[in-house]
């Protein structure tokens, strides 16, 4: 049998969305503390009406510019939640959610 190439040829380009938001007052968080979308601005400076929804790629959330573990948060459309996680966070703290899609083509 005779050597046969196969090449597959897969592309993938990725958007990236990004929301900003510098609490105004010292937030308590708990399991299931909420912030709406609306208190989040988005990359032109406006308020954010709704968080995408992302299909094929993922989140990132950012606190004070250190991205926090991936099971520590949930994004839907309308909020930002807090999961299992305890503490403060201080006035003036800049919260940055981005949401990636992921788009592949052959």
């Amino acid at each position: 049998m005779a050597l046969s190439i196969i090449n597959i040829n897969v592309n993938v380009t990725g958007s990236s969305t990004r929301f900003f938001h510098i609490l105004p007052t010292t937030l308590t968080v708990a399991d299931g503390t909420t912030i709406p979308v609306a208190s989040f601005l988005d990359d032109s400076g406006v308020a954010a009406a709704a968080f995408p929804i992302v299909t094929n790629g993922y989140y990132n959330f950012y606190v004070n510019g250190v991205l926090q573990e991936g099971d520590s948060y949930t994004i839907s459309a309308t909020e930002l939640t807090f999961n299992t996680v305890t503490g403060t966070i201080s006035a003036g703290t800049p919260l940055v959610v981005e949401a990636v899609e992921l788009v592949t083509t052959t």
